[in-house]
This record gives structure tokens, sequence and C-alpha cells, in this order.
């Protein structure tokens, strides 16, 4: 079997059900676990590197706006491969290849043509079950349903610990700084599951961009920032702007010491296995008495103190 994964969640899943050797192509951003790293990349960004974060959502805008992809998909390749199996999504153009331009590439395909699988979670028990469906089409379906068991078990041994505590610290995470996207999909019920309350957020629909007024006046007292696409630090890099924001230093959450900086990429975009573990980061970083604390960690969490 040849699968080509156009998501690095998807990758994630691949490998996580034992079919690694199965990748035949991978997108330009996966590169968990770091084996994958040497497969054949498949896409491209075309926006430059090096940008700031508001040059990157201008930039983005600017592209959506004229309906344009933010990512290429190396057509001739996808041909000399063949695959049996392409696994892409249709939930966010800002993320990956578009849908519209991954049918162009398979419509020049030789018949029959490859399972086009789409992933498109909104939902954590949404990105379970798409975990059991690339089972099922791969042949993996017992190893799809051991492994949505351990990660429910886990996700579940969180939530029931959580609900047992008297408080529920008002969190709010930010899926971007510059300007300030507030938590969508599934991250607002991730933080609920930890034993926060998120009155920011947009549980189950897409990140939407905030004001920094509405994010002082709900006074958070945990803040978490989790940047699409980015990891600890390059999000430091976005950090000082952030802190110099009007009123910053009166905020519950600053004033205690409480602005955490998370792996985005790895742990909050991606919807995959990796889910179940930004759950309990989050149980720890909520409520620490409860679920210990999580020490520092560039590659998952470190705590802010500007």
């Amino acid at each position: 079997m040849k699968i080509v994964s156009l998501l690095p969640s998807a990758t994630e899943i691949v490998c996580a059900l034992g079919l690694e050797k199965s990748l035949a192509a991978v997108t330009h951003e996966c590169d968990y676990p770091p084996s994958v790293l040497a497969k054949p990349r498949i896409t491209r960004s075309i926006l430059p590197p090096d940008l700031s974060s508001r040059e990157i959502d201008a930039a983005v805008r600017e592209q959506l706006d004229g309906s344009h992809s933010l990512y290429t998909i190396d057509s001739a390749m996808l041909a000399a491969i063949g695959p049996d199996v392409i696994l892409t999504q249709q939930l966010c153009d800002v993320c990956a290849v578009s849908y519209g331009d991954v049918l162009d590439a398979v419509r020049h395909l030789s018949a029959p043509g490859p399972c086009l699988v789409n992933l498109e979670p909104t939902t954590l028990n949404a990105v379970w079950e798409d975990i059991t469906r690339v089972g099922a089409v791969t042949g993996r379906t017992a190893e799809a349903m051991r492994l949505t068991d351990s990660l429910r078990a886990r996700v579940s041994a969180v939530r029931e610990r959580a609900a047992k505590l008297k408080a529920r610290p008002r969190t709010v995470l930010l899926e971007w700084l510059d300007p300030l996207f507030c938590g969508g999909h599934w991250d607002p019920e991730i933080v609920e599951i930890a034993g926060g309350f998120d009155g920011i957020g947009k549980m189950h629909a897409p990140s939407t961009q905030v004001s920094w007024e509405s994010v002082r006046e709900f006074a958070p007292e945990v803040l978490v920032v989790a940047q699409c696409g980015f990891g600890v630090e390059r999000t430091m890099q976005d950090m000082v702007g952030f802190g110099a924001l009007p009123g910053f230093k009166e905020v519950p959450a600053v004033r205690d010491s409480r602005v955490y900086v998370v792996n985005g990429s790895d742990y909050f975009s991606r919807p995959g296995p990796r889910l179940a573990d930004s759950v309990e980061m989050l149980a720890s970083l909520i409520h620490p008495e409860e679920f210990g604390l999580l020490e520092d960690d560039p590659d998952r969490a470190v705590h802010w103190n500007q």
C-alpha cells in the first residue's frame, strides 16, 4: 500500500498505526515522528520564509481573499507514486493544500485512482473517529481501536479528576498573537476537560480574531499561548510585543505569573494522537495542585515571565 499524507496530523496517525513504511510522501511540515523527515516532500508553502506574525497574517488574508492556495502540491510526484490512499482535509485552507487543488491533482492520475480520505474534525471525539477511519481504510482497524481506546481513557481520566475540583480558573488559550486569535475547534474543549473556563474561545468552530480589550475584560487567571504552526522558540519572539499591550501587567494571570508558552504546532494545531498529551499538559498548567507542576521544557511548554 502506498499512502500520501497531506497533513502533519495524518502522518502522525499513519505512523501510530504502524504504517510508516507505507508512507510514500508527506508534506513539507511533517516532522513527527522524526523519522518521517526522510520521506519525500510533496507540498511546499508559497509564503516567503522569516516573515513576522503580522506579515504572515496579512499574506494569508491576501491569498485567501483572492481564492489562492497557500500551498502547492507536486502533481508530477503524485503521478509517479500512484498512491492507493491520499489523506487530506477541507477544514482549513490556511493549514494545508486546498481540497480543490488536491482534486485537480487526482484527476490526472490513472484509473481507478486513489482512495481520497477527507479528515476535518472540529471536536476531540471526531479526531478519534478519524483515527478509526484511517485504520479502516488502511487495514489497521484493530490497531486503530486499541489506539483510540487508550487515548479516550487518558482524556477521561483527566476529565474525571478535574470535574471533582471546586475551582475552574478563567483560562484563555490564544492561537495567534499579532493580531490576536482565540482558540477554536477542539482547543476550548481541551481547556474545559482540563478544568478551566474559557470565555473567549470558539468551541468546535474556527478560531477568530479577538480584541485585547475582550481578553483583558475577561481577566484570565491562566493564559496559554499556543500559536498555530509555531513551537515555543518561535512564539517567544512575539511575546515581547504581546507583553507591551496596555494593561497587560494588571491581568490576573500576568500578575500571578501564570502565563505559559506552549508548542502549538505539535500539541494544539494538529488533530492527531498527541491531543491526549495536550489535555494532560493543560491540566497541569491549570491545576498544578492536582495534576502536578509541569516543568519547563522548550519542546513542550515553558513558564513565561515578562
